[in-house]
């Protein structure tokens, strides 16, 4: 990493005009390093994962910032975060659609006026910013998929593969409350964080940004459990129907894959976009699971930093 100086951080809102919400609506935002010095590059959009919990564990990517002078940003999803929520709409799949996180998306680079980007999303973060990138948008440049699923059936397949590993008494009590519907009961919650200690972050304890984001599930679920369901593996919302198969081959810039081993986002679920996208590298990482930027920190900073310098000068 270079010694250049901290970079500036700047906090913002705009707003997001949403009919259906019957309120005014706002996106909250951070940026880290500046997008019109001189000496910055176009900026990296990062996309929080859930749907459900926040920006705080993508903040690491300021990595980036301070290693190429990459401006950063990051911003809170509508329902989340220090964005509006919309707890009046829990249960609302008309309202909590992909359709939604894409014109936020939209409405956010025209607000900032970034004509130029590149785009990383995580988990659900890259599952719209691949819907995204298929729209072939003028301004996007390279996108990073990380730990992303191309469909959901086989993020759910990949699920039950990696939950039939669990011990068994763990497997029994999720079984017992999915089919009693107690999913929200305090033993059902407990073992899946078995699951998560051993596919979504292998870091114990997990690190703090992690941590805030699964407290704003807590503190909000209205996204998560309209659009995802009670768990990972669990998909009880219209996500579950969810796929960017049949529109990969759409993407037309150069795509970065990123899983890990042990990650949620097994290589089944990762592997159409290797063969839809023509302009693709894969790279999985072998000590990490879903949460690879803190896991493998130094590697993962080094494979995304050289991606989005590749050809630059």
């Amino acid at each position: 990493m270079s010694s250049n100086p901290l970079p500036v951080v700047v906090e913002g809102e705009v707003e997001f005009n949403v009919p259906a919400a019957g309120k005014p609506c706002k996106t909250w935002y951070k940026i880290i390093g500046e997008l019109t010095a001189p000496s910055s590059r176009r900026p990296l959009v990062a996309l929080h994962g859930g749907p459900g919990v926040n920006h705080a564990y993508l903040l690491i990517l300021s990595d980036l910032t301070k290693a190429h002078s990459i401006p950063l940003i990051v911003y809170d999803q509508i329902g989340n975060g220090n964005s509006t929520h919309l707890p009046e709409k829990m249960g609302d799949t008309s309202f909590w659609t992909e359709q939604l996180f894409l014109d936020e998306l939209d409405n956010l680079l025209a607000n900032l006026r970034v004509t130029e980007y590149d785009l990383l999303g995580h988990s659900w973060g890259g599952m719209f910013g691949a819907r995204h990138a298929a729209t072939q948008p003028a301004g996007l440049k390279h996108l990073v998929l990380a730990s992303t699923p191309a469909s959901m059936d086989l993020w759910v397949k990949a699920q039950n593969f990696l939950r039939g590993m669990l011990p068994q008494d763990t497997q029994d009590i999720l079984s017992k409350h999915e089919k009693d519907g107690t999913t929200d009961s305090e033993e059902y919650q407990a073992a899946v964080g078995v699951f998560y200690a051993r596919h979504l972050c292998i870091i114990d304890p997990m690190p703090a940004p992690i941590t805030e984001g699964f407290g704003w599930i807590q503190k909000d679920p209205t996204v998560y459990l309209t659009m995802n369901g009670p768990s990972e593996f669990y998909i009880t919302g219209p996500l579950k129907y969810w796929s960017m198969i049949q529109d990969a081959h759409k993407i037309g810039v150069p795509t970065l894959l990123l899983n890990g081993r042990y990650d949620e986002a097994q290589d089944s679920v990762v592997v159409p976009f290797f063969q839809e996208i023509t302009n693709v590298k894969w790279v999985t990482f072998a000590e990490s699971s879903h949460m690879i930027h803190f896991e493998e920190r130094e590697r993962y900073m080094q494979v995304v930093g050289d991606f989005l310098m590749d050809g630059e000068h």
